[in-house]
């Protein structure tokens, strides 16, 4: 059997010319707004994802990425199997999945959220109970991030990937994850406002893991309410407490860990169930 020309690959000159001849792009996202181009891509009976990047800033992503995937493993993260140079830049190859991205914005287009059949909305309207365990799932992955030594940037729920139809939350395009504690050298930190730490926002403040904590509990504030103006909330008043100490503004009241705010979390979810 020939080998995987997306697998084997180490160097290639013009990335869509070579997925084009090393199988048949069935999907091409072009107009994404952190400068990569991604692909699905079809070689034999096997379907793959492909992003690229030739931007420097967009490359350095995708360089965390894979630092990001050679530290974590966990059955949430689709998995990266390959990466090799392109002229100016780096690809990476991850095995295509089924499911939808809660959020997708592009470089032309922002908002979509609030659409009766946006991914977002009818991830929303799912009984409670199975968001809680998609939520236990993004949890649960960063446990592993955490116990790597890694921080979360950039999480979103852009990286959310849900499959409807069995129920199961993946997390993608983790490419701005880094290993913490960091100091934060720009004037902010890439990501959506709404999920991120006030000192994300502080040039010279200190990223750690407080600042995951944050994020997470924003991220649990945001999917489990009905709506996009956080009024509509369908948790329990336990896990609300729970979330407003995880987001809380200054980082020394907020969980020391990962760990802990999963603990309280889980503790609150049995509590109300």
């Amino acid at each position: 059997m020939s080998p995987n020309p997306l697998l084997s690959a180490e160097s290639v000159d013009v990335l869509e010319t070579y997925l084009g001849e090393a199988g048949t792009v069935f999907r091409a996202f072009r107009d994404q707004d952190s400068g990569c181009v991604s692909f699905g891509v079809a070689v034999g009976d096997e379907r793959w994802f492909v992003k690229g990047a030739t931007a420097p800033s967009a490359t350095a992503s995708l360089r965390r990425a894979v630092d990001v995937h050679d530290a974590v493993r966990h059955r949430a993260l689709v998995p990266l199997r390959h990466h090799f140079r392109v002229r100016g830049g780096l690809a990476l190859v991850y095995p295509w999945v089924e499911g939808e991205v809660l959020y997708h914005p592009t470089a032309s287009r922002r908002g979509g959220r609030s659409a009766l059949d946006s991914p977002m909305a009818r991830f929303r309207a799912l009984p409670v109970s199975e968001i809680l365990r998609a939520l236990d799932e993004i949890l649960d992955a960063h446990l592993a991030v955490e116990q790597a030594g890694f921080v979360a940037v950039d999480l979103y729920d852009g990286c959310f990937l849900y499959d409807f139809e069995a129920r199961r939350m993946l997390l993608c395009d983790l490419d701005e994850y880094r290993s913490g504690p960091f100091t934060l050298e720009a004037d902010r930190l890439p990501g959506s406002r709404r999920f991120m730490a006030p000192e994300e926002f502080v040039k010279g403040s200190a990223i750690d893991i407080r600042t995951t904590v944050y994020v997470l509990g924003r991220v649990l504030r945001l999917l489990l309410d009905a709506g996009d103006e956080e009024q509509e909330w369908r948790g329990s008043p336990s896990q609300l407490t729970v979330i407003e100490q995880a987001t809380a503004a200054d980082s020394a009241d907020r969980f020391t860990s990962v760990k802990a705010l999963t603990q309280a979390w889980r503790g609150a979810s049995r509590t109300s169930a």
